[in-house]
């Protein structure tokens, strides 16, 4: 019985390792897209200035700067 129980689980391993090299199984019929060659790089116009990101870097600094005062209140041996 002990020999049965491991020559069917060798058959099992093997058949595996066959679909797994062969590719054809069940689940490969749905699986992911295959992916897009080459690398697209972004052009000048889709490249955002620094007039743009200078505004939105000062507004965050100034809203960082309300959000500590408002956290130095609340907790004050921080």
């Amino acid at each position: 019985m002990r020999k049965v129980a491991m020559v069917a689980t060798l058959m099992m391993v093997m058949a595996g390792s066959a679909v797994a090299q062969t590719g054809t199984s069940s689940s490969s019929k749905g699986g992911p897209w295959p992916a897009p060659t080459g690398h697209r790089q972004p052009r000048l116009d889709q490249v955002p200035s620094d007039k743009d990101t200078s505004s939105a870097t000062e507004a965050m600094k100034r809203d960082d700067a309300a959000l500590d005062r408002k956290l130095k209140s609340i907790c004050r041996g921080c």
